[in-house]
């Protein structure tokens, strides 16, 4: 072995920063500018995001101070439940579900052919009716001639007993001078006599055309009568006839059709709704938001099936009562050991758009008015008016039999 390899060599001495590597060398421009500190970006972007807040906060109380909305409204309208007014089979049905329809349209047919016996057995009695009132009339009218000729009868036979009367008183005292002899008298004598029976007999025939002419009259009256009852009678089979077909009572849309050709049906059974375009919004404010609304107030709808459309509205009336006041079990506002309820009130607001832009607003869709409640607007003359009459059937004639 060498020297050199036979040496040994000699151990280092570790320290406690041995395992790391050598700092680098830090350049002397580093040291004269030093890098931003973290903290004041965080602080810069607070700042921002505050800005943001405060400038969202401030647009949305001036959107918002002022008004008073809800969640809790929905479209209202007029649903029509349509029944048929007899029982009958359904002969034809002239519509499907959704269909619109126009006021007066033949919607329905039902089997007409037991009100159409109905109403020539109606026609007949009337005719009958009407026969004898035309024979009771001519009786009445003979009658009272009977009366003319027995009164005229009576005025003779008191002319006769009249005559009678005198020849026998003449002839009384020409039999006491002797004048006449006593079979002369005797003969004025019963002259007069039968003159005073023929009156009498006479007075007894008027008397008893004046019954006779009584009980004519009772006789006109009861016919006239029977005729007005045929009349009726057949004004009732002519009605039951027109309702054999149903006509729309307004114009508007179908829904929930349940009917079909040969159907049974029964009065009161529901076959279909119709529904008119009138619509408007129901809205179930809290007690609480009401302070300051009014009728007159403008109002902004939103409806959630057109998304980005306000309508223009105002509010029309208050329902006097809370919602819950009429309610099966309306509720008691109690305090102390009953916790307090905020109660909420139907309010009828009224679109003032135009009918042709509500086309597209239903019934039970869901809303959200906007009340401006900022002023007090003047009372609008605008409100809901109610419908019309209905058309019950297809002809004026039937509708004026309707009405009597």
């Amino acid at each position: 072995m060498s020297a050199t390899s036979a040496k040994t060599p000699t151990p280092r001495l570790k320290t406690a920063n041995s395992d790391r590597p050598a700092a680098p060398a830090v350049p002397a421009a580093s040291m004269a500018n030093p890098k931003p500190k973290r903290p004041l970006r965080r602080l810069v972007i607070l700042l921002a995001a505050g800005l943001l807040l405060l400038v969202g906060g401030t647009f949305w109380y001036i959107d918002n101070v002022g008004y008073e909305t809800t969640d809790d409204a929905a479209i209202e309208g007029h649903v029509i439940q349509v029944s048929p007014k007899l029982s009958a089979h359904v002969k034809a049905v002239h519509f499907d579900d959704n269909y619109q329809v126009k006021k007066g349209d033949l919607l329905i047919e039902l089997d007409p052919r037991d009100f159409d016996v109905s109403l020539a057995s109606a026609e007949a009695n009337l005719a009958s009716a009407q026969s004898k009132l035309t024979e009771a009339e001519a009786q009445q009218n003979v009658a009272q001639a009977s009366l003319g000729q027995a009164k005229a009868d009576l005025v003779s036979a008191q002319a006769t007993a009249d005559n009678a009367k005198s020849d026998l008183e003449r002839n009384e005292r020409l039999f006491q001078t002797h004048v006449i002899d006593r079979r002369e008298y005797d003969a004025s004598v019963a002259q007069a006599k039968s003159a005073v029976a023929n009156v009498e007999s006479a007075t007894k025939k008027v008397a008893s055309q004046e019954a006779q002419v009584r009980l004519t009259s009772a006789q006109y009256v009861t016919a006239s009568a029977e005729e007005k009852q045929s009349e009726a009678q057949l004004h009732q089979a002519q009605l039951q006839l027109s309702y054999t077909k149903i006509f729309a009572p307004y114009d508007g849309r179908v829904t929930k059709k349940s009917v079909e050709p040969g159907n049974y049906v029964q009065p009161g059974q529901t076959l279909f709704s119709l529904v008119p375009p009138d619509v408007w919004v129901v809205a179930n404010f809290k007690e609480t938001q009401l302070k300051q609304m009014r009728v007159g107030q403008p109002v902004l709808v939103r409806v959630d099936a057109i998304p980005g459309r306000n309508f223009s509205a105002h509010v029309e009336s208050f329902q006097v009562g809370t919602g819950g006041r009429f309610t099966l079990l309306p509720p008691e506002n109690a305090t102390g050991n009953f916790v307090k309820v905020v109660q909420r009130v139907p309010v009828k607001i009224v679109f003032d758009e135009p009918s042709a832009n509500l086309e597209r607003l239903w019934p039970g869709e869901s809303v959200e008015p906007k009340v401006n409640v900022r002023e007090n607007f003047a009372q609008r003359q605008y409100r809901a008016e109610p419908l019309p009459p209905a058309i019950l059937g297809g002809t004026s004639d039937s509708v004026e039999i309707a009405e009597q």
